[in-house]
């Protein structure tokens, strides 16, 4: 295995994954990307992450030097076969919430790592069992934690996270955002 760290250029603009891999000890510079986030109709709805991950680091590809890798990212929520994105204003996370409710879901994270000679893709997958959520618990938490930047309205990081969620099932990073074992783990074999 390398004793050195590899430099990451980070195409993701969430500030959570910006401090998992600062905490994982890699040197990293944000390459800004902007995709269009749409996906082939046809594709199944558990392999959206890593297709998007995959055009996130196809965007940001001419930043990509030898002594460089591209760590690209995506997240969803999904639960029934529908997948909830970052909600859109204050009654579409209600409306999020209410639904993830009493329920289990699962958050996927998909990842692609490009090197000039290698690409890397993969997708971690957990589990969330909720809590059943009062209308006044999710006014709170929506009033008091803004969740318009989170797939799914929430982050298991806050309130949230504390109080309303009964189990998790797989890794708890990669409910934040970024699957960090595995990450690394494929990061040290670039």
């Amino acid at each position: 295995m390398k004793t050195q760290k590899p430099i990451i250029l980070l195409a993701s603009k969430s500030p959570r994954r910006r401090q998992l891999l600062s905490e994982l000890g890699f040197e990293f510079e944000v390459v800004e990307q902007n995709i269009d986030e749409t996906f082939p109709e046809d594709l199944s709805k558990e392999d959206v992450p890593a297709h998007l991950a995959q055009k996130k680091a196809a965007s940001v590809q001419h930043h990509l030097t030898n002594d460089k890798i591209i760590l690209a990212s995506d997240t969803i929520v999904l639960m029934n076969n529908s997948i909830y994105h970052k909600p859109k204003d204050y009654t579409d996370a209600v409306n999020i919430l209410k639904e993830l409710s009493g329920n289990v879901h699962e958050v996927i994270t998909g990842v692609c790592l490009l090197g000039t000679n290698k690409e890397v893709t993969f997708s971690v997958h957990s589990k969330v069992h909720f809590s059943v959520l009062t209308n006044d618990e999710i006014d709170f938490y929506i009033n008091n934690f803004k969740p318009y930047d989170k797939a799914g309205a929430y982050a298991i990081q806050e309130w949230i996270g504390l109080a309303k969620i009964k189990k998790i099932e797989g890794s708890y990073n990669n409910i934040v955002g970024l699957p960090t074992q595995r990450v690394y783990e494929e990061l040290m074999l670039f």
